[in-house]
């Protein structure tokens, strides 16, 4: 069983839709990977660039080690439903379905490997280094001091603006 999450895109039929589901300790990740790599179409579950296709897959897609797994279908026909959907997600995923939230992703996301994935390691720092280069910021014993005192607000803050960031580089990368 999937806890499956259904999105309405503006600009696509009603009838098409996308597809989510959560999975945590998965157990057959290798066979999903080569289900992928081998272009078997009942496991299209994203579109990708075909001369970027290695990358893709080494930077986003699954491997032999995931554990952890954000299943995604794209409808390109009504008979592709929730339904059809549901029922290949739980035939095919093993593994632990969760439910599909904000907490949950932010509890699978590595904000680490996101921040070098899309080139945005230096996110966040601009305000802490500030004051050492004359700005208004505190600097980094301030912030080292609000960490320890348990203020991770600034967490909250640097997750939103980094989500907005990488969005607005795939609708660029999309649109070239």
């Amino acid at each position: 069983m999937s806890l499956l999450h259904t999105l309405n895109i503006a600009h696509l039929p009603e009838d098409l839709q996308v597809y989510l589901s959560l999975y945590d300790e998965v157990k057959n990740a290798r066979f999903l990977q080569q289900q992928l790599l081998q272009g078997n179409s009942a496991f299209e579950y994203a579109f990708i660039d075909a001369s970027i296709i290695a990358e893709s897959f080494r930077r986003f897609g699954i491997s032999p080690a995931t554990t952890s797994l954000y299943a995604i279908k794209v409808s390109r026909t009504p008979s592709v439903n929730a339904a059809t959907v549901e029922q290949h997600f739980s035939g095919s995923i093993e593994g632990k379905p969760l439910p599909f939230d904000e907490s949950a992703i932010t509890r699978f996301t590595d904000m680490g490997k996101v921040k070098k994935t899309y080139k945005l390691t230096e996110l966040g720092r601009s305000k802490v280094g500030a004051g050492r280069k004359g700005g208004a910021g505190k600097g980094k014993a301030h912030e080292d001091a609000r960490l320890a005192n348990g203020d991770n607000g600034g967490e909250e803050a640097e997750r939103k603006e980094l989500e907005m960031m990488v969005l607005g580089l795939m609708a660029l990368r999309g649109a070239t």
